[in-house]
């Protein structure tokens, strides 16, 4: 089974190299990795040209944002299954490709994730949260939940279908993305109980109170942009679970 892994980045000349170092020693054989750079400046696009060997496409050029830049990587992908494991992040150990793709040879699932562990900008080694993915329900979206975007694994045929990012959502598509495949189109989904990736705090939902406010309105945004009702309720459900996170982990 080829896997698509997709790294998007930008000015991320401290972070990129240990990323990609993640990747290329996972022991999966077939894995095509796909790096999408926004016209970096500070010297990342050299660090990337220094594994040219283990990357299968490299696009550098400006980008409208985040969830453009992932779709640009979603149109290039070749795969049977698409991972991301964006610029300072990193596959949690050496199998975890190969685990998933084992994982998705069990049957016929759609999406499959797992957990992931939220650590330190500055020092990967501190755990600041556990996202524990959980066993699937559907009726848990009605909380604010979703499966770790960094963390979930998803069949190509399923973007084929039902399309890419929705780049009207600046903060939040990754969750209108999962909430399309799995609320509103009802693909099969399963829970894997392993840690899959290592992601640095201050993601592009994370970095202030005014993001997480607007990416917990965008989430009832995506619930109204799929034609879907929610109660307003749901932007501070979703909050309120990640310090529930938090709190049981501390515990």
């Amino acid at each position: 089974m080829k896997v698509s892994v997709i790294t998007v980045c930008y000015n991320s000349v401290t972070e990129i190299e240990e990323t990609i170092r993640s990747v290329m020693v996972q022991d999966h054989a077939d894995i095509e990795h796909i790096v999408i750079d926004g016209g970096s400046t500070d010297g990342t696009q050299d660090k990337i040209k220094r594994y040219s060997e283990c990357i299968s496409h490299f696009v550098s050029e400006k980008d409208a944002g985040v969830y453009d830049a992932m779709n640009k990587g979603l149109k290039l992908a070749t795969g049977d299954v698409v991972a991301f494991v964006n610029a300072g992040d990193m596959m949690a150990t050496r199998n975890t490709v190969s685990y998933m793709v084992r994982a998705f040879e069990e049957g016929d699932c759609d999406v499959i994730y797992g957990d992931a562990l939220m650590v330190d900008p500055d020092d990967i080694t501190k755990v600041k949260r556990f996202w524990k993915g959980g066993e699937y329900k559907r009726e848990n979206f009605r909380k604010g939940w979703m499966p770790p975007h960094l963390g979930t694994y998803i069949r190509k045929r399923a973007y084929d279908r039902f399309g890419l990012f929705n780049t009207e959502l600046s903060v939040s598509a990754d969750y209108e993305l999962m909430f399309r495949f799995l609320y509103k189109h009802k693909l099969s989904a399963r829970y894997v109980p392993k840690v899959l990736v290592r992601f640095r705090l201050g993601g592009v939902s994370n970095r202030s109170f005014a993001h997480v406010w607007r990416a917990n309105v965008e989430v009832y945004k995506a619930w109204k942009l799929n034609g879907e009702s929610v109660s307003p309720l749901i932007i501070l459900r979703k909050p309120l679970a990640k310090v529930l996170q938090m709190v049981k982990r501390s515990g």
